[in-house]
């Protein structure tokens, strides 16, 4: 009989950006549990400690401190070969009211800083002869994203990096990779969706009945990072449950 394939990253050393909670959370504990060694970054130490996960504070927005950040870690665990650009988010402000200064803080978190990331971990992964950088995108990247314009934009931007730097170091053997999320049930799900009962009634509205886990993502996430997704590199990955129903159909009456 054939054998089943296993994810084994032993050896490898991760980076997982706003790896503290919520989805960022679940991907870190599942590259640990596949043997890698994980580094998690945000700008505030975790509530409660990680078992076997490192903890960094950084603010992915500023260069410097992402430079210092991907530094440190290759100085300390002696490389980088997995980079999981996770931070991210945007709280919802009609674009008519958006300031200047609230738009280019989203694009800044959502965008550049996984291209600061990105260019840190680049010399580190060339020299290694390889490495994968997987980008967390969202739906909003793909359809409109209404109160969450800028945020919407930056993600659209973030899987058109992805495929380009998938194009300049893919020769380098640098695989990078986007999964575009669906709807989630995080602990900051009642923000966006309303409370318990309102989540259970958009998962029904899903083709697989759920929003999506942070174990959904993480498993997508494993599977790029391993051998089985060897000949992967530019890829958009739809993690949505078979997407959101379009709304006109409600709207139909039939005969």
């Amino acid at each position: 009989m054939a054998k089943t394939p296993t994810i084994d990253l032993s050896g490898q050393v991760a980076l997982v950006t706003g790896g503290t909670k919520g989805l960022g959370r679940a991907v870190a504990l599942a590259l640990a549990g596949a043997g890698a060694r994980v580094f998690v970054c945000a700008r505030n130490a975790p509530a409660e400690a990680m078992d076997g996960i490192t903890f960094r504070a950084a603010d992915v927005r500023n260069p410097e401190e992402v430079r210092a950040l991907v530094d440190g870690i290759v100085a300390e665990a002696g490389r980088i070969d997995i980079l999981v650009n996770n931070a991210g988010g945007s709280p919802a402000v009609p674009a008519a009211e958006a300031s200047p200064r609230f738009s280019e803080a989203i694009v800044r978190l959502n965008l550049m800083a996984p291209l600061y990331l990105s260019q840190a971990v680049h010399p580190h992964m060339a020299r290694q002869g390889g490495g994968s950088i997987v980008n967390i995108a969202s739906v909003s990247a793909i359809r409109p994203s209404p109160g969450t314009a800028a945020y919407g934009a930056a993600k659209a931007g973030l899987l058109n990096l992805t495929q380009s730097l998938a194009q300049e170091w893919g020769p380098q053997g640098i695989r990078v990779n986007a999964i575009i999320a669906g709807l989630m049930a995080t602990e900051t799900a009642e923000a966006t969706y309303g409370d318990a009962e309102a989540q259970a009634a958009v998962g029904r509205s899903m083709p697989l009945q759920r929003m999506g886990s942070g174990e959904d993502i993480a498993g997508a996430v494993l599977w790029l990072c391993s051998s089985l997704a060897a000949w992967v590199s530019g890829a958009r990955i739809n993690v949505d449950g078979g997407g959101e129903r379009p709304y006109f159909l409600d709207l139909v009456k039939g005969e």
